[in-house]
């Protein structure tokens, strides 16, 4: 089993990689920030839903992807922005509108992460993690 050096950039990939092949549901490894990027993907309406499995030895997040009734994936595309090698910081007012607000950024911030309309309103910057549309 591989190292991963950006565990978030792989809950992302495979995200985007089971909403291609047509996968009802994928797995990644369990962790707090990749839970409460499954959060907002579902109150986004990006996914139908996600749950935690921990019957293994190491927990896992199972996360079920949405299409929309003619079958096409709701989820278009991703970019995974500030890596670990260089991150991407962004106040408050320098929050990209993603798509012309039809999509969403993700945002780490000192509240926790959001998406960037919130944070904006909330009036909060900080690590620009990932636009999804």
């Amino acid at each position: 089993m591989a190292v991963l050096s950006d565990p978030v950039s792989d809950f992302l990939t495979r995200l985007k990689n089971a909403s291609a092949a047509g996968n009802e549901s994928f797995t990644a490894p369990f962790s707090k920030q990749k839970a409460e990027i499954a959060r907002i993907l579902k109150e986004e309406g990006y996914i139908w839903n996600y749950e935690t499995k921990t019957e293994g030895q190491f927990p896992q997040l199972e996360v079920k992807v949405r299409y929309s009734d003619t079958g096409e994936a709701v989820l278009h595309g991703l970019k995974r922005v500030s890596k670990p090698g260089l991150r991407q910081y962004v106040g408050s007012g320098e929050i990209p509108r993603v798509l012309s607000g039809l999509g969403i950024a993700i945002l780490s911030t000192s509240k926790g992460l959001m998406t960037g309309s919130k944070a904006r309103k909330a009036k909060l910057g900080g690590e620009h993690l990932a636009n999804i549309w």
